[in-house]
């Protein structure tokens, strides 16, 4: 019997009902068949190119049709995905690279830091301009990748974290795609507005709406107009968003009640569901919001769906398949498609997650019932808007600037993003003022725009443990 593939599962699966559509994109409509044919020859054009079973594919396009397309073709070669987010500056893309050893680069050329690198790869399926890049092996494959057979390896920590690269396998894939579907329940009716970033969003997602023969809309831009004209031009039966959406939407005066008909589900994710937000939601459309917690590490193991218009901030109970319990505090999950190992440095899963529990690094509480309440967070990753920002990270490019001696950097809390990125600084000797324009000039020339502070203060000194090291608080 042949090990499963995601890829190969949705066409096989989707053969059924190859004339129902598959991706919606403003005027361009692509069926189920027409979607598993395009992705076949986009696979083909792959492997021509040198894709092989096991290869780790940097991939890097903006959220498109074409994004979905190619990520299915290369799953198809039992390729890994090593997604990158558009908008990574030069130096921290070729930090991923190096950190996973990647085999090849495909990169949108409209988004990519280096449009001219590699060579172009165009193909009639697709309607933007790609370059392929591919290159020598830097050091020899972990003990135990190859029997794992990785579908996807997500960046996780920066480029200054101790552990890069969360790897899934496709049964892990198939194994937490199920385990979400027991709170999503998605069937081939449903009709799902799409508005997040692919490249943090994917796998429990977009992989599940194809696995079920949903329909999938992709709203772009510009917000909220775009996703006024989709819930106005389809009938949206899924929602899913992040916080930010559904408050664009409250506030738009053009919507109202009627343009939520076939809504059935409305789904807030990325960050913590604000009850201010989720309340003006359901005031405006008599709609409550279903709130979502993921992990890359674990998958969904959180989809609760609160009395109408009653947020206390609860995730509720676990789904099915999901254990919780704490540790100081501490939030620690057991479950079906937990992540297979961190790749660089190499640490399976049974290392990292002893006994099956992943330790979160959010504080929590369990009431009687059983229902987690989130308390806050005890790693230092500062969650803006769903996208992780590493603190050491940025602190490393602030050092880099001619003026600043130390960094100190942290999220504030933000009732729409979760937190923001801040910096405190200390200032050279001698260095009289910071220059908060150089300083944000020489920062978006190292860094992903949304990962560079939102505010710097400077101070005298920053508070140190009794070992020098830096205090997180």
């Amino acid at each position: 019997m042949a090990p499963a593939n995601i890829a190969r599962i949705i066409f096989r699966e989707s053969a059924a009902w190859p004339d129902k559509p598959a991706l919606v994109a403003e005027d361009r409509v692509l069926a189920y068949g027409d979607f598993v044919q395009a992705s076949g020859r986009l696979a083909a054009e792959l492997e021509r190119r040198g894709v092989r079973p096991l290869d780790r594919v940097a991939f890097l396009c903006a959220d498109s049709i074409d994004y979905v397309l190619l990520s299915l073709a290369i799953l198809s070669l039992d390729a890994a995905i090593v997604p990158i987010s558009p908008g990574l500056m030069l130096d921290e893309c070729a930090t991923l690279l190096e950190h996973l050893d990647v085999r090849h680069f495909l990169a949108d050329a409209a988004v990519a830091p280096d449009p001219a690198a590699g060579d172009p790869f165009q193909a009639p399926d697709l309607e933007r301009t790609f370059r392929f890049a591919s290159f020598a092996p830097r050091r020899l494959e972990p003990a135990g990748y190859a029997d794992l057979r990785p579908a996807f390896i997500r960046f996780s920590s920066g480029t200054t974290g101790a552990s890069k690269g969360v790897v899934l396998s496709h049964e892990t894939i198939l194994d937490r795609t199920e385990a979400a579907n027991a709170g999503l329940r998605i069937v081939r009716d449903d009709v799902v507005g799409w508005v997040l970033s692919m490249s943090f969003h994917f796998v429990v997602t977009i992989l599940l709406f194809l696995r079920k023969g949903a329909t999938i809309v992709l709203c772009g831009d510009p917000l909220p107009q775009a996703l006024v004209a989709a819930l106005r031009a389809h009938p949206l039966t899924v929602l899913y968003a992040s916080p930010i959406h559904y408050r664009l939407l409250a506030e738009t005066a053009e919507l109202g009640p009627q343009d939520f008909r076939a809504l059935r589900l409305a789904v807030s994710t990325a960050i913590q569901l604000p009850e201010a937000i989720a309340q003006r939601f359901y005031e405006r459309f008599g709609r409550s919001l279903t709130e979502a917690y993921g992990i890359i590490e674990v998958g969904l193991p959180f989809i609760h769906a609160p009395a109408a218009g009653a947020y206390d901030g609860r995730l509720g109970r676990p789904l099915p398949a999901y254990e919780i319990r704490l540790a100081d505090g501490e939030v620690l999950i057991r479950g079906p498609g937990l992540f297979d190992a961190y790749f660089s440095p190499w640490q399976p899963q049974a290392d990292a997650a002893p006994g099956g529990w992943f330790r979160t690094g959010d504080l929590g509480e369990i009431a009687p019932d059983g229902e987690l309440r989130l308390l806050g967070r005890r790693k230092a990753v500062i969650n803006f808007s769903g996208m992780k920002i590493f603190p050491q990270e940025v602190e490393a490019v602030l050092e880099r600037f001619p003026d600043v001696a130390e960094a100190l950097v942290y999220g504030e809390p933000h009732p729409e993003f979760g937190q923001l990125p801040q910096a405190k600084l200390v200032l050279r000797e001698g260095a009289g003022s910071l220059d908060v324009a150089a300083l944000r000039a020489f920062c978006r020339g190292h860094l992903a725009p949304h990962k560079i502070p939102k505010a710097f203060d400077v101070v005298a000194a920053l508070p140190k443990t009794a070992s020098g090291k830096l205090r997180r608080t």
